[in-house]
């Protein structure tokens, strides 16, 4: 699966702000959105100059106490972001985000920000994918005991003589 897929699945609704946004007004939309980032985007609101996550706010409140309210994206966010594209994989991403240690990854192609992905996105993949592969391994060992299923599903002719030992 690639990022694209994850997007079409999950949704690309992507949620930005401005420099000049309040980190009191953006506390609020990530409560609102129920959301961990905000994509902090130029003035044609299509280029990426920053992005914004809890763990911003976080440090922001340790370093700046109740000040932070009153200051604005630009001061608090996060300036080099790290993007991925659309064809690129899923483990991939996942690595790319452990490795970086962070939980949000802007989604960009040719014409800019086209979604945005969570770490939770790609563990809720993950999660899908190993259960299919567990269920697909249950249904051969099942089917194995029983011989005939399995034989019969790889098109195999059945004969007695094709039985798995128990």
């Amino acid at each position: 699966m690639n990022v694209a897929e994850l997007l079409n699945a999950k949704g690309n609704r992507i949620v930005t702000t401005r420099r000049q946004s309040s980190i009191q007004t953006i506390m609020h939309r990530m409560a609102l959105e129920r959301i961990g980032a905000i994509v902090v985007t130029g003035t044609g609101g299509d280029r990426i100059v920053g992005i914004i996550s809890e763990r911003d706010i976080a440090r922001g409140l340790a370093e700046h106490g109740t000040e932070l309210l009153t200051m604005h994206a630009v001061d608090l966010m996060t300036h080099s972001v790290r993007t991925c594209a659309p064809q690129d994989g899923v483990k991939q991403v996942m690595a790319l985000m452990t490795l970086s240690r962070i939980r949000h990854l802007p989604v960009t192609d040719d014409r800019g920000l086209c979604g945005i992905i969570s770490i939770g996105d790609v563990v809720k993949y993950r999660l899908e994918e190993t259960n299919h592969e567990v269920n697909a391994l249950r249904d051969s060992c099942i089917a194995g005991r029983h011989g005939r299923g399995f034989v019969t599903a790889m098109g195999i002719p059945w004969r007695e003589s094709n039985t798995l030992p128990a």
